[in-house]
């Protein structure tokens, strides 16, 4: 689906989405607990919908009725199981050690860009700990054995999903096991979550040292908070002219893209941007810098091995919009200026296509955004809040 986007003003309130980050972690540890529970979810996506569909795979049996996921935990593993990851990076390097953890002989389905996104250091460390991984093809990945118990040792600077996989590990492991994360820790605030969702089902936990508590122990009930990632689409429209205000937001969530709340109004100067913890807002504060007085971002690496290459991505949007923007091996500069009518590639990255619909709202002609579907991957109902608070724009099915 190609979408055409007319000038016009966004205006009223929309409620945040429920997080997806946290959503993963409290889906895995409730069908690992010891007793039903009911996750409170309003909004759902394919990202989320990937995870529910493994942990089905594993044995769990998790129904969804209006708002709420209803979670019945595995009572038994089966030796084998398929797991269609779908594009979701996160399901992927979850949900990998956790079937080695599990020693299950688990064949993963791998869709979109997810082939290319990388596997190791994780990989390497789980063959060390006891299981086999090969490739049968393209698409799929294949784990079999059983990971030991014992010390783990993963680079920081990759990936945090592959620790938090790994803690998802530990706690199911029999005995005592500990990660030891090597260099520099990035996006230390997703680890963060994963402990406080651990925590939240009983699971103690002495930094990144446990010993097994499975199953774990429910709660009964919980409601997965609002998701900062993608408000902050919607706070740059409001910081950007349009009075639009965001709803459902926690000040004190242990998301690191809460940083939102202070980087967006920061950018009415000229200011260097660490992209270290948050790199999923890049492309919509790169937007807001190159509508007011641009901005530096800096430690952008791992943005090139997200949906799509998304410095790539986002350099080319700007440059469609008539904003000068380039980059260095770890470094962003974005100028500013105008935007202008064009044409821009969403390149299948749910991120892109959403800061390209917040630029058309100051841009001085038609904005149109080619594949503006793949916004489904995180916010399905991203374009009939768009157009409920005003947002004028045809829609084009190729």
């Amino acid at each position: 689906m190609d979408i055409t986007i007319y000038p016009s003003s966004l205006s009223g309130t929309v409620a945040a989405i429920p997080s997806k980050s946290q959503a993963h972690r409290v889906l895995i540890c409730a069908a690992f607990s010891d007793n039903p529970t009911a996750i409170i979810c309003p909004e759902t996506n394919q990202d989320i919908e990937a995870t529910v569909n493994c942990l089905c795979a594993l044995g769990a049996n998790i129904q969804r009725e209006n708002d709420t996921y209803f979670v019945e935990p595995i009572v038994s593993v089966p030796e084998s199981a398929t797991l269609d990851c779908a594009e979701s990076g996160s399901t992927l390097r979850f949900m990998l050690p956790i079937v080695g953890a599990l020693g299950v002989n688990g064949t993963f389905l791998l869709g979109g860009r997810l082939p290319n996104r990388p596997l190791s250091p994780l990989w390497d460390e789980m063959e060390r700990m006891g299981c086999r991984l090969y490739r049968p093809s393209e698409t799929t990945v294949h784990c079999s054995g059983q990971l030991l118990s014992g010390q783990y040792k993963i680079a920081g600077n990759i990936s945090s999903q592959f620790i938090t996989g790994l803690l998802f590990a530990l706690a199911l492991l029999p005995g005592s096991s500990s990660l030891v994360i090597e260099g520099k820790l990035e996006s230390k605030p997703y680890v963060d979550m994963t402990l406080q969702a651990l925590n939240l089902f009983g699971v103690s936990t002495d930094g990144c040292t446990m010993e097994s508590q499975f199953p774990f122990h429910s709660p009964g009930k919980i409601t997965v908070e609002g998701d900062w990632s993608n408000a902050a689409f919607f706070l740059s429209a409001q910081f950007l002219g349009n009075p639009v205000s965001v709803t459902g937001l926690s000040d004190v969530s242990a998301q690191g893209d809460r940083a939102a709340a202070k980087l967006i109004p920061s950018l009415n100067e000229y200011i260097v941007v660490d992209a270290t913890d948050i790199p999923d807002l890049v492309p919509i504060l790169a937007i807001t810098a190159g509508a007011n007085h641009g901005a530096v971002f800096k430690n952008i690496g791992r943005l090139r091995l997200k949906e799509s290459d998304r410095i790539a991505t986002v350099i080319n949007m700007l440059k469609e919009l008539g904003v000068s923007a380039y980059a260095t091996e770890n470094t962003l500069v974005v100028e500013c200026g105008h935007y202008h009518s064009c044409t821009i590639d969403a390149a299948s990255d749910h991120r892109i296509a959403m800061a390209a619909a917040i630029a058309a709202t100051v841009a001085d002609g038609p904005v149109t955004i080619l594949g503006a579907h793949c916004v489904a991957k995180s916010y399905p109902s991203f374009w009939d809040e768009f157009r409920r608070l005003g947002g004028h724009y045809e829609q084009y099915i190729r």
